[in-house]
C-alpha cells in the first residue's frame, strides 16, 4: 500500500476487509477491546487494485487511565503464500481419502458385479437362442458391463487400476489422437498442437493417457459452447524448489508437460477446488458421471505425475499434466498366446473367497467342468482343507484380500509346502495394491469382475503350462 492510503481510522481499515470477512474482523475487535484478549486474527483484505490477499494480524489494545480503550497497535503480516500451501495440502489429503474410499467402494462392487455377470452367463449357456427371456438376460449383462466401466473409472481415480505400462512418446500419443479429437469437439472448435521436439519417453500407459486426454478435450468442448480453440502443448521443465512449494505435493525435479488450454468460459475457485473429486460435475443432470477429471487425476497419480488446473472465469482453463521422465526400462511385454480352448478338467482346485455370491459362482461354473472343487470361506480354513485332503491340490485359486490372513500369505505358506503349486489371485486391485511381491515369483492376477470363461480359460492356461 502506497504511503497516504491508509488514514488510520477504524472505518478506513475495515473498508479493505474483505466483504465476507468483516463481520468476523468486527467480532475479534470488539472481544479484544470488551474482554481484554489479545487480539490476533487471519483474514482476507482487499488491495486497491482489487487482489486479494490474507494477512494475519495481531495486536494489543491501548487503555487510558480509566481502562477505556483508546487505540489498537500491532502488526499486519501477509499470510497468502502460506494460506494457498495450507490450502492445496488440504486439497491433496482429501483427494487421497476421497481415493481410498473409492477404491474401497470399487472393490466391494467388482464383488457384486463377478457374480451377476457371471450368473447371467450362465443363464445364458442354459436357455435356446430363441428364448424369450434371452434379450432380458443379455440386456441385465450389458448394464452390469456399464457398471463395471463405472468401477474401473472408480479404481484409476484411486489408483489402483491394472495398467499396461511401456515406454512411450506423448508428442506420438497427442499426434495420433489429433484427428480425433477435431471430430470429437465439432466443427466449431479449432484444434491447434504445440509440441516440443525431443521430450524424454514416459513410463505409462498409453491407452490411459489417450483417454485422460480426451476426458480434458470434452470438457474443454462444453465450455465452448459457441466455438474456440483448444490447444494441446508439450514442453520438458525443470521444477525447481520454489516452483514445488506453491504446487503441493509436486517434488523439485525434472519432468514432461502436457498442457491442455482451451478459451471457454473458465472456473471459479470453489469449482476447481473439487473438481477431481468422483461425481462432481456442474452439468446438468444426465449429460455427464463427474467421472471423467476424477480419472485423469488417477492415470497422473499412477504413473507417479501431478496435475493442476488454472482457470478464472471468463478467461479459459488450462490443465498441466507433469509426467516424471522414464528413469527405467519398459516392463517386457506379455508374450501374446492365443487363449486356451475351454476343456473339461480331471483336476483339483482349492478355491477360497470371503464373499459367498463369488465362491458360489466359481464352484458352480468349475465343478460344471468336471473339477473337483475343495472351498474354503478364509484363509485358516483353506490350510485346514489342505491338511485334510487326502489327494493331489493341482492349483490355488484364491481372493487376494480378506479378513484375517490375505489370499497371499495363504499362498505363501501353501508354496512352502508345494513349491511348484500353480496360484491364480483373484482381485479388484493391483499386484502392487495385493503385495505379491512378496512371494518372489510370477503370479496371475484375475481382475474382477470377471466371467465364468474369463476364469475357465485361465485356468486352463496355467496348468497347461
Amino acid at each position: 500500500m502506497a504511503p497516504g492510503q491508509f488514514v488510520g481510522t477504524s472505518a478506513a481499515f475495515f473498508e479493505f476487509v474483505h466483504p465476507d470477512d468483516r463481520d468476523t474482523v468486527r467480532a475479534a475487535s470488539r472481544a479484544a477491546t470488551e474482554t481484554g484478549q489479545r487480539y490476533d486474527i487471519e483474514h482476507r483484505i482487499v488491495r486497491v487494485d482489487g487482489t486479494v490477499r490474507w494477512v494475519h494480524e495481531l495486536a494489543d489494545i491501548v487503555r487510558d487511565d480509566e481502562g477505556r480503550a483508546i487505540r489498537m497497535i500491532g502488526t499486519v503480516q501477509d499470510i497468502t503464500e502460506r494460506r494457498d500451501l495450507e490450502d492445496q495440502l488440504r486439497q491433496s489429503q482429501k483427494m487421497e481419502a476421497i481415493g481410498r474410499l473409492a477404491g474401497g467402494i470399487a472393490h466391494d462392487l467388482n464383488n457384486t458385479l463377478t457374480a451377476m455377470v457371471g450368473y447371467a452367463e450362465l443363464a445364458l449357456t442354459a436357455i435356446a437362442a430363441d428364448h424369450e427371456a434371452r434379450p432380458d438376460i443379455e440386456e441385465i449383462r450389458r448394464a452390469i458391463e456399464r457398471a463395471a466401466a463405472v468401477t474401473r473409472q472408480l479404481l484409476a481415480f484411486s489408483r489402483k487400476q491394472i495398467l499396461e505400462p511401456r515406454l512411450f512418446d506423448v508428442n506420438d500419443t497427442v499426434a495420433s489422437i489429433a484427428r480425433l479429437l477435431s471430430r470429437l469437439v465439432g466443427p466449431d472448435i479449432r484444434v491447434r498442437t504445440a509440441l516440443t521436439e525431443g521430450v524424454q519417453p514416459i513410463l505409462g500407459d498409453p491407452g490411459q493417457v489417450e483417454q485422460a486426454i480426451v476426458n480434458l478435450a470434452v470438457n474443454a468442448r462444453d465450455a465452448m459452447p459457441k466455438g474456440g480453440e483448444l490447444t494441446i502443448s508439450s514442453e520438458p521443465l525443470v521444477v525447481d524448489e520454489a516452483f514445488a512449494r506453491a504446487h503441493v505435493p509436486m517434488p523439485p525435479g525434472r519432468y514432461v508437460t502436457l498442457s491442455v488450454s482451451d478459451t471457454g468460459h473458465g472456473m471459479s475457485r470453489e469449482t476447481q477446488a473439487r473438481i477431481f473429486e468422483p461425481f462432481f460435475t456442474t452439468k446438468g443432470v444426465g449429460q455427464g458421471t463427474g467421472l471423467g477429471l476424477s480419472m485423469v487425476y488417477g492415470t497422473l497419480k499412477q504413473v507417479g505425475g501431478f496435475i493442476f488446473v488454472d482457470s478464472e472465469v471468463g478467461r479459459g482453463t488450462t490443465f498441466r499434466l507433469y509426467f516424471p521422465p522414464a528413469r527405467q526400462a519398459a516392463p517386457p511385454a506379455k508374450p501374446t498366446t492365443a487363449e486356451p480352448t475351454v476343456a473339461e478338467g480331471q483336476e483339483t482346485l482349492l478355491v477360497v473367497e470371503d464373499e459367498d455370491a463369488v465362491r458360489n459362482l466359481v464352484a458352480s461354473a468349475l465343478r460344471h467342468d468336471r473339477y473337483t472343487v475343495l472351498l474354503a470361506t478364509s484363509a485358516e480354513e483353506a490350510l485346514q482343507v489342505a491338511d485334510s485332503y487326502p489327494g493331489t491340490i493341482d492349483l490355488l485359486l484364491t481372493d487376494a484380500i480378506m479378513p484375517g490372513k490375505s489370499g497371499v500369505e495363504l499362498a505363501k505358506t501353501l508354496l512352502e509346502r508345494w513349491p511348484k503349486l500353480p496360484v491364480i489371485f483373484m482381485s479388484g486391485y493391483t499386484e502392487e495394491d495385493v503385495h505379491v511381491a512378496a512371494l518372489n515369483r510370477p503370479i496371475e492376477l484375475l481382475q474382477k469382475p470377471f466371467t465364468p470363461r474369463d476364469l475357465r480359460q485361465r485356468i486352463r492356461r496355467v496348468l497347461g503350462r
